[in-house]
């Protein structure tokens, strides 16, 4: 590529951040460090009536727990700052008065009254939803319509306006996407947006093409929900005198519900029980707290690796990706034009195996942290790392790590008395009673010590070892889960292991 790779993510900030978003950060950023080039984060938050106090905040948290940090941001600065579309406001202006000028754009100093009335008036059979456009734009107030006096006389009291393009009747409007290949549009299929607005913001239409042009942006990915708006992006490049430097684009598949009908929303994930935002969000104005990936228990690799494979491969039958890998062998090539399904299965899947990927000190924060969560502190040196071992493949969640490993640490509130019951009987109750007592005289007290005693007491009393370790497991564990019961045994101690075995035998008998 002959000029430096630049490529940006330019969220809105009104909310939490949709798995879709952060794959097309994924997208963008593995783009950029395969061709040693450079990732922005633009923030548009040109729409003073959608913006969320803290969402911007959130946007950078998220991405930081992702690690895909930008090279250029609001918080991390950079040449082309500010990198936040309302602090720009001022340099929008002269380029929407630039192509009112020219003739490709025009003042409209149309009422919403009078834009509902136009929606009323003009509707037919044929044109259910009348779009202000070049059948209707001659009967509306705006400066093609009026004199050229009036039209000044207007600017001059100060009449709020709007400032819509000149969309040209039945033109081919043509560009290649690096996915989809050559994509055509007819310019009279799209109305006249808007570009300025009453307050004197720009749209996001006319924002990204002057900032993308300003800060030199040499390749743009989206969602192909964008594809529509492409007609007025590539006119504005041409119109504003940019278009060679307009940048390649790539409309990436949608991610759709598991069903594969749709496009997956926040509501679908309240309805079926997963989440769709990368961390918590919770909303300012309502308190409606919305449950994320990083606060269920996924780990930042498993979220990317997932997310990664959602409408791209590499070729191979290989899903586990680290992050170097994904750098190395992404390409747009391989990017499918369809939408993909989101499973939530799967991404639990991704999620487990990365967990069993991780040495014990890899997740010994992650894990420490979880069963503070819970009210537990635990001290440096008691056996973390060890029980991590032994409990993290049956850990689909970093959260399963209280339920599959807190027993080691603190006895259980109560124990499944009702699975041991229908098989208990005298026999049992004086093999536990009896073990009690060998285990307080047992100075070597490893597992290869503790399952010999466990086999020759069960022989004295000639009852199965099968009969047995299921009890045992429950009066150490409390329910009928975790590793080797002979292990628990040999890490929880001596005093311990005595003490739930007594505290089972009071509960059945």
């Amino acid at each position: 590529m002959d000029k430096k790779v630049r490529v940006r993510f330019a969220p809105s900030p009104t909310g939490g951040l949709h798995l879709g978003g952060v794959r097309t950060v994924l997208y963008n950023y593995l783009f950029a460090k395969q061709h040693n080039g450079t990732f922005v984060l633009r923030i548009e938050d040109t729409d003073q009536t959608r913006f969320v106090e803290g969402a911007e905040e959130y946007i950078q948290e998220c991405l930081t727990w992702c690690g895909l940090v930008p090279d250029e941001s609001p918080l991390h600065g950079g040449p082309y700052a500010p990198y936040r579309q309302s602090e720009r406001k001022d340099m929008y202006r002269q380029y929407a008065e630039q192509l009112v000028k020219q003739g490709n754009a025009y003042y409209a100093f149309d009422t919403p009254q009078e834009l509902e009335e136009m929606r009323v008036k003009f509707k037919t059979e044929e044109n259910p939803s009348p779009q202000y456009g070049h059948t209707i734009r001659e009967k509306m107030r705006n400066s093609l319509s009026l004199g050229q006096a009036e039209v000044g006389r207007l600017l001059g009291e100060g009449l709020p306006y709007v400032i819509r393009i000149k969309m040209p009747e039945n033109e081919t409007l043509t560009f290649t996407d690096m996915i989809r290949g050559e994509v055509s549009f007819n310019s009279s299929l799209t109305d006249d947006k808007v570009l300025l607005k009453a307050d004197g913001m720009p749209t996001y239409h006319l924002a990204v093409v002057v900032d993308d042009y300003l800060m030199k942006i040499t390749h743009a990915f989206r969602g192909e929900e964008w594809l529509p708006s492409a007609p007025v992006h590539i006119l504005l490049w041409k119109y504003l005198g940019w278009i060679n430097e307009m940048p390649q684009w790539a409309h990436l598949p949608l991610i759709l519900k598991p069903d594969g009908h749709g496009k997956l929303s926040k509501r679908d994930g309240d309805r079926l029980g997963f989440p769709v935002f990368a961390m918590n969000w919770k909303d300012p104005k309502n308190a409606e707290l919305t449950t994320g990936f990083r606060e269920l228990g996924f780990l930042p690799e498993a979220f990317i690796n997932l997310l990664a494979v959602l409408g791209w491969n590499d070729g191979t039958e290989q899903e586990l990706f680290t992050i170097e890998e994904l750098i190395e062998r992404f390409s747009l090539d391989h990017v499918h034009k369809g939408g993909a399904k989101f499973s939530y299965d799967k991404a639990k899947w991704f999620n487990h195996e990365w967990i069993k990927r991780y040495k014990a000190e890899g997740l010994r924060q992650k894990v420490k942290e979880v069963f503070t969560g819970n009210g537990l502190e635990l001290k440096e040196d008691e056996n973390l790392d060890k029980v991590i071992e032994l409990v993290k493949d049956r850990c689909t969640l970093l959260t399963d790590f209280w339920q599959q490993g807190s027993f080691f640490f603190v006895a259980p509130a109560t124990i499944d008395v009702a699975s041991i019951k229908p098989k208990w009987n005298d026999d049992k109750a004086m093999f536990f009673d009896i073990l009690a007592e060998k285990l307080t005289v047992l100075e070597d007290w490893t597992a290869e010590a503790i399952e010999t005693l466990f086999k020759e007491t069960a022989a004295e009393k000639n009852i199965k070892m099968g009969e047995l370790q299921l009890p045992f497991r429950i009066m150490l564990v409390g329910g009928k889960f975790g590793p080797a019961v002979i292990d628990i045994a040999a890490l929880i101690g001596k005093e311990e292991t005595i003490k739930r075995i007594r505290t089972g035998l009071k509960l059945l008998s």
